[in-house]
């Protein structure tokens, strides 16, 4: 067998933490608009209430009036509700990350969750999805089994940037005043950019982010680079990883060895069974151990599916491979 099932009590484990993760994630989106504070402040004869963000930013809301008085009232008693919730949480969150360990609940390397998190801290976890081998730790948490480890050794993750919503990712990395290369370094200080390879962040332990993209098209600017700082990473294009891109999104908790959760964004796992075996059949100059590897791997995702453990949003014609595949692939 290429995978078994969880204990009993991991799988419960799975379970309940899951429940607390998606609660967190939720509360913690809402108190996002309640930030920083409000006070009034007077200036002359008139009196007005101003908003307060957490890098000293202020916003005059208006002079004083019931209006703006029903606003302060209202903000202030949501954000009390939200923080006392969000504190009681994250008690609860630890809690929960202190039994994903003892129970062995997930094996996710830790270097992978603190990357997903810190992509997600900075509001651009959305902007991209886990391909390649690492994907599987997020069909075999959903599926409830162990894939066997053989089939999970790799050194690197791949993480696909969505070049469709460049618009909103500038956006969003313009407002942090951050490089992508600095959001990595939030998980793993020692990450710099790979030389020779602009794609690339490694450690000082020798682990790879690789970042892909689509080819170009409908005007994508290339090459591109994350952000203004010269050092940051420029993603690679690969060949057919608009297919990747354009396809339902599947999203599940990830559990690493040390307790710690994240979200991980991955391919539908029809998808990627179909992908993986394109890469076996028709990526030209793959190493023949990789392809026995897409093969093995297609086999194991392919099997979670036919047993239901696994469900796809994907109709089986939408997975006819194409009749003159393109003839590299820059995903691991």
């Amino acid at each position: 067998m290429d995978y078994l099932p969880l204990s009993d009590n991991a799988a419960r484990q799975v379970i309940d933490a899951s429940t607390i993760f998606e609660e967190w994630r939720r509360v913690e989106k809402e108190a996002r608009p309640y930030v920083g504070g409000m006070y009034w402040k007077r200036q002359g004869e008139y009196e007005y209430l101003v908003k307060t963000l957490p890098d000293n930013r202020q916003t005059r809301i208006g002079p004083r009036s019931a209006k703006t008085e029903a606003i302060f009232k209202d903000f202030t008693e949501r954000k009390t509700a939200i923080e006392a919730r969000l504190k009681s949480l994250r008690e609860a969150l630890k809690e929960a990350e202190r039994l994903n360990k003892a129970l062995k609940a997930g094996r996710v390397p830790s270097k992978v969750v603190a990357v997903l998190q810190a992509l997600e801290d900075a509001g651009l976890g959305e902007h991209f999805r886990v391909v390649g081998t690492h994907a599987l730790y997020a069909y075999e948490t959903a599926a409830g089994v162990r894939i066997v480890q053989g089939a999970l050794a790799t050194q690197d993750v791949d993480l696909l940037w969505d070049a469709g919503r460049r618009v909103s990712f500038v956006t969003t990395i313009a407002k942090l005043d951050q490089s992508m290369l600095q959001v990595l370094q939030k998980a793993e200080p020692s990450f710099r950019r790979k030389e020779e390879q602009a794609e690339t962040a490694i450690d000082d332990k020798g682990f790879e982010v690789d970042f892909l993209r689509r080819e170009s098209a409908d005007g994508d600017p290339h090459p591109f680079r994350f952000s203004g700082d010269e050092d940051d990473l420029w993603p690679v294009q690969a060949k057919r990883a608009a297919v990747l891109t354009s396809t339902p999104l599947f999203e599940h908790l990830v559990i690493s060895a040390t307790g710690r959760m994240a979200l991980m964004r991955t391919i539908d796992p029809a998808v990627f069974v179909s992908f993986k075996r394109w890469m076996a059949d028709n990526a030209q100059n793959r190493p023949e151990i990789k392809r026995r590897r897409d093969v093995r791997q297609a086999d194991i995702v392919e099997g979670l599916l036919r047993e239901g453990l696994l469900q796809t949003q994907v109709p089986p014609a939408a997975l006819v491979p194409e009749a003159k595949p393109p003839s590299t692939s820059a995903e691991s």
